[in-house]
């Protein structure tokens, strides 16, 4: 049998993935891994780690191989259904945490929501709002609520899930103080498609149209009829298509448009206001 100490040595990954694979077959967290060294993995374990090491050899995201990832201090279960949550969208929570409408009655809506990070930060931090969220995967949908099984209190908010492609997902009549979205923002032949974590994600969930804007446009175009007077649009976009969306947002009657950027001062975010 092997031990822990040996295979952090002799691993042919990053110590720290080595570390992570480890912590995720012995169900173990790191102190225990570190402080026994000496422990010797059995046969299904050692099985175990290097198909989990073979995966990562050839790309596989950490977060898929783990199950989880951490996003604004939550850890999200995340498969291949969903996008990996990441960093520069936790701009978009902190966004929308600063709504100004009255917190009582604002009835919020996530748009596209994957894995339920968004909408579920948003209810976690303001468990006061009517938090709903809608996705056109059935088995994105799923994961989501499982996020929300293990975040949110038994007794507390009950967020409202709807199957379907953006808007159609919704109930007639339906209005919203605050909108956030995440949607697919990257061309169809996008090279970059093809590297890193990109290859083993959904592709419905990144690309849009021949030059990445198609749902961008589609939300911020159709937003209005779901927003109530002085409601909030907050969309994410790519790093060079902030000038694009600001025309969007002017030309769907939006005001108070603004761009904000994310921790590389890349444009990232971009948001209005329905009159």
């Amino acid at each position: 049998m092997t031990s822990v100490a040996t295979l952090l040595l002799e691993g042919s990954l990053p110590r720290l993935e080595v570390r992570l694979l480890l912590q995720a077959v012995l169900q173990c967290s790191l102190t225990t891994l570190i402080s026994a060294p000496e422990r010797r993995l059995d046969d299904t374990e050692i099985a175990q780690f290097q198909a989990l090491q073979a995966r990562r050899q050839r790309g596989e995201p950490m977060a898929y191989l783990l199950g989880e990832r951490e996003f604004y201090g939550l850890s999200f279960l995340t498969t291949p259904a969903v996008l990996i949550p990441r960093p520069e969208t936790e701009g978009l929570v902190d966004w929308g945490l600063e709504s100004s409408a009255p917190p009582a009655s604002l009835h919020c809506l996530d748009l596209g929501t994957g894995s339920g990070a968004l909408a579920l930060c948003l209810q976690y931090h303001r468990p006061h709002w009517q938090v709903s969220a809608t996705d056109h995967s059935a088995a994105a949908l799923d994961l989501a609520k499982k996020n929300a099984a293990r975040l949110l209190p038994p007794a507390g908010p009950v967020l409202r899930w709807y199957q379907g492609d953006w808007f159609e997902a919704l109930p007639e009549g339906e209005t919203f103080d605050l909108i956030v979205s995440n949607p697919p923002y990257i061309a169809a032949a996008d090279p970059h498609l093809d590297r890193g974590d990109l290859r083993f994600e959904p592709r419905q969930a990144l690309t849009a149209g021949p030059d990445g804007t198609e749902d961008l446009a589609r939300i911020i175009v159709q937003a209005p009829l779901w927003l109530k007077p002085g409601g909030r649009l907050r969309v994410e976009h790519g790093y060079d298509q902030g000038e694009f969306c600001r025309s969007c947002f002017l030309r769907a009657g939006f005001t108070q448009i603004s761009t904000r950027t994310d921790l590389a001062g890349l444009e990232r975010l971009t948001g209005g206001q329905w009159p």
